[in-house]
């Protein structure tokens, strides 16, 4: 019988040598593809699956491994740490692409960060539109990040999005899982198709029809997609073309109704390999295996897709946060027509603050259910509020509610400016009271300013110079 956890520690010394460099300097080995045993994928398929509750319980896992293999596998992950796992917060980028065959091959129709909270056992899964545009992308859409860095060095796209994805969020993102179309439709087809409980019908009457992108007869390049809401079976491709459209009616053609039909889509996968029927069928498992090693790239070693299935295995659904970036009112995008014609998405705030804000603090401002998180500060932290919108009241609400929480506010006025759509912090003890900070996020959804402007000298030299500034946006709930 093969000695795993031999085969486990030579892979990771193999990695640790390949070059001299470690996978947080993003090295991708070009041409390796790791292909793994039929019992080995089934761990894989849990693994890159977002997350759930395991469908099969240790002892059938034994006996379908034999002798124990799965617990002697997972604890041998146990023994290392994924990045990210010292910190509470375990980050993947999630990126689906059309690859061999369609038009924009490395252009990533899909990009969500998925982050798991190992200590209160969360998850949480944020779509981000490929229309966004960005400094960390040129201005150019995110979604060219992985084409440009194919055409420079085939096989770098994954770790390149991650990179720079977690430079525009200030947030380290380590992992990558990487899918293509083709991927995607034959792994649901040998799943025997998923089922999705559609929450509105779609009608999308300009489909596009691959391979008729040029079709002398315009209306011969697309099709009518119809959908009915209530829970349908689809097969690979009806799922995939349930994903991708972005022309349905009746508000199913914005942005955030097609990453909500992702994140569905995403779900019903993630039930389907759990199913026993899928777990237990090792003829199946061979099939999703080739098409893992043929369609998805990933720089999850064997041992970190261990440990990432064991973390993710508690999760429960209702624990999952869902949130998806669009041009809604009370989202934080806006659409835009660039020089070139393009339609583009640009942050609200006119930056990425509130943004960096929401993605840092995601479990921090959705404590888990059932939980009563303490809104009290005990270090006498103190607060100017200031109302930088024009609606009347709005600091002095805050005012109150602050209050509440025990903070001392020694002042409440006007910004000099009055056009604040998000609610910014000014921490002027740089650091010091991080627990008061943390509750102040959490009650105000500010985000924390990464540079202090001039105009903040005037407290700093007061004879009561406050801890925090908070300048209040019109986000801000009355």
């Amino acid at each position: 019988m093969v000695d795993f956890k031999q085969k486990l520690e030579e892979e990771e010394r193999i990695q640790q040598t390949s070059g001299g460099l470690s996978r947080a300097e993003g090295v991708i080995l070009k041409g390796k593809r790791k292909r793994f045993t039929i019992y080995t994928t089934a761990i894989i398929i849990i693994s890159l699956i977002f997350t759930g509750k395991v469908l099969i319980s240790s002892q059938n896992a034994s006996t379908w491994f034999g002798d124990g293999i799965l617990n002697r596998l997972v604890h041998f992950s146990d023994d290392k740490k994924l990045q990210g796992e010292e910190d509470d917060r375990v980050n993947i980028l999630l990126l689906g692409m059309g690859g061999e065959g369609h038009d924009g091959a490395y252009l990533t129709d899909t990009i969500m960060l998925a982050s798991f909270r190992p200590s209160t056992k969360q998850a949480s899964l944020i779509s981000f539109p490929r229309d966004l545009v960005s400094p960390v992308s040129g201005w150019q859409k995110i979604n060219s990040i992985n084409a440009y860095a194919e055409q420079l060095e085939a096989g770098s796209g994954g770790v390149a999005t991650a990179e720079a994805m977690s430079s525009l969020l200030q947030t380290p993102i380590n992992y990558y899982i990487r899918i293509d179309f083709n991927g995607f439709i034959n792994i649901i087809d040998e799943l025997g198709g998923i089922e999705i409980d559609v929450e509105n019908t779609l009608d999308d009457y300009s489909y596009p029809i691959m391979g008729q992108e040029d079709n002398p007869d315009y209306y011969a390049r697309f099709e009518h997609l119809h959908i009915e809401p209530g829970l349908q079976k689809m097969d690979g491709k009806t799922a995939l073309k349930y994903a991708r459209s972005r022309h349905g009616v009746g508000g199913e053609g914005s942005d955030f109704a097609r990453a909500r039909r992702q994140q569905l889509v995403i779900e019903a996968v993630k039930n389907k390999l759990l199913s026993a029927k899928t777990l237990l069928n090792p003829v199946m498992l061979a099939k999703l295996s080739e098409q893992f090693s043929n369609n998805i790239s990933t720089n999850l070693g064997t041992w970190e897709a261990l440990r990432l299935w064991d973390i993710a295995k508690d999760v429960n659904r209702s624990e999952i946060i869902n949130r998806v970036l669009s041009d809604a009112p009370d989202n934080f995008l806006v659409s835009a027509i660039a020089e070139s014609g393009a339609y583009i998405l640009t942050p609200r705030s006119g930056n990425f603050s509130a943004i960096r804000n929401m993605v840092q603090n995601i479990f921090l401002l959705n404590p888990p259910l059932g939980e009563k998180i303490d809104n009290q500060i005990d270090d006498n932290s103190s607060i100017v509020i200031l109302n930088g919108t024009w609606v009347t009241g709005l600091a002095g609400k805050t005012s109150t509610n602050l209050k509440e929480a025990n903070f001392e506010v020694i002042q409440v006025g006007n910004a000099a400016a009055r056009d604040y759509s998000s609610s910014i912090i000014f921490d002027l003890t740089e650091g010091k009271n991080k627990s008061s900070l943390e509750i102040l996020q959490r009650i105000t959804s500010g985000a924390v300013s990464e540079t202090n402007p001039a105009w903040l000298d005037e407290y700093k030299t007061s004879g009561t110079s406050p801890d925090f500034i908070l300048i209040v946006g019109s986000d801000t709930d009355l």
